[in-house]
């Protein structure tokens, strides 16, 4: 009897060592048995939940016994409204309208060039001179014929007022004298185009041919002239900037090569948008005073297309995005009089950046105390401190 028992108790003790195997977290994972998979895993959520509930009694109990309990140090500013100005930067170069380059109207030699290269000359002023070849001698002798008949004219007109002589005789005198006279300015008119005149008040800029020269007609380029009080920028501005960059707006423009920065004006906005490109032409006038500024210098405009006069700044490295793509940055609540506070998460829309700084239309409120140093490595509802560092901006976005 005493035997039967043992077997009996020992037969309970396989059985019983044999479920435990048959539970265990392997057996349960490959017996694709859909029952106890659910039952392993309520099981297993069960136990987890007891280790969270057992580690957070822990924690509080460690908070309430350890003094020197390790926070997070990070520091904060306060953001606040301020006017924000946009300013769409572009590159563009010197030009005007007043550079030519002077070629002649007649055909043949380069007798005289008045002026040197730096020279300042009026409009209309005498530059050079080219060899008429002959047509002032022309001109002398055909002004003498002119003048006969003139004067065969008036005196055949005051016959004839008197009814003395023929009408065909008057007739005759006037047709030559009308005829001699415009000769007389034709040839003129081309015995002028021998002249090389200033086309504009300026500066030569460069002699290009010397006298003696053969120069022909429309080719030969003679002097390189320039105004330098008639400057503009012109430049391409991209379609998407059509209503904000018109004509009158303020434009700041950098003369890096020169080290000078002035404060103009867009004179001029192109209404065509070129289908090559999708961008519009503008001109920005250039004041010149000091004669500083030359044609073709590269320059950087700065043209301010948007205005926010109440606008909540923030620096862009502070801002990270989660995975579905929304922006958030951390802000300070329930601070205490030891500066420490929790970190909480809040998502922002964010709207037009200039330089490290970005503008934020929704999320947080004026006055907002936001996270700077240690944003990236805090948490959402961490308890974190906040410490002031030694000449420290960081209540300024614009550092």
């Amino acid at each position: 009897m005493k035997n039967i028992k043992t077997l009996i108790i020992l037969a309970l003790i396989i059985t019983s060592c044999g479920d435990k195997k048959a539970n265990s977290f392997e057996d349960v994972i490959t017996s694709d048995n859909l029952t106890l998979l659910k039952e392993k895993r309520n099981e297993i959520d069960t136990e987890q939940q007891g280790l969270s509930d057992q580690i957070k009694l822990l924690n509080e109990k460690i908070s309430q016994l350890d003094t020197i309990r390790k926070i997070p140090l990070i520091t904060t500013f306060q953001v606040h409204e301020e006017v924000f100005n946009h300013l769409l930067e572009i590159q563009g170069n010197v030009t005007t309208k007043d550079l030519l380059i002077i070629t002649p109207e007649y055909n043949g030699i380069l007798t005289n060039v008045y002026v040197k290269e730096g020279q300042k000359v009026s409009k209309g002023q005498l530059l050079a001179k080219i060899d008429d070849g002959g047509l002032g001698q022309q001109l002398a002798q055909l002004e003498i014929q002119t003048n006969l008949a003139k004067t065969t004219f008036e005196r055949q007109k005051r016959l004839w007022d008197q009814n003395i002589g023929s009408e065909i005789q008057y007739l005759q005198a006037k047709s030559t004298y009308e005829s001699q006279d415009k000769a007389v300015s034709q040839l003129k008119q081309q015995i002028s185009k021998t002249s090389v005149t200033a086309p504009f008040s300026g500066t030569i800029d460069d002699v290009i041919t010397q006298q003696g020269s053969v120069v022909s007609a429309g080719q030969t380029p003679i002097l390189r002239i320039v105004n330098l009080d008639n400057m503009y920028i012109e430049t391409d501005v991209p379609e998407s900037y059509v209503s904000d960059v018109v004509r009158g707006k303020n434009v700041t423009v950098e003369f890096p090569v020169l080290g000078k920065t002035i404060e103009t004006t867009i004179r001029q906005a192109g209404d065509v948008i070129n289908p090559a490109n999708r961008t519009f032409k503008i001109e920005v006038s250039v004041p010149n005073e000091d004669k500083s500024i030359k044609p073709n210098l590269t320059s950087r405009l700065k043209i301010n297309d948007y205005t926010n006069e109440n606008a909540l700044l923030i620096p862009q490295s502070i801002i990270s995005e989660n995975a579905e793509g929304e922006q958030y940055i951390y802000v300070i609540t329930n601070k205490n009089a030891k500066g420490e506070g929790d970190a909480t998460r809040v998502i922002i829309k964010t709207g037009r950046t200039q330089g490290d700084v970005i503008e934020v239309l929704e999320g947080i409120e004026d006055g907002a105390e936001i996270v700077k140093e240690g944003a990236r490595s805090v948490k959402d509802g961490q308890t974190v401190k906040v410490i002031d560092l030694p000449n420290d901006k960081t209540n300024s976005t614009n550092e």
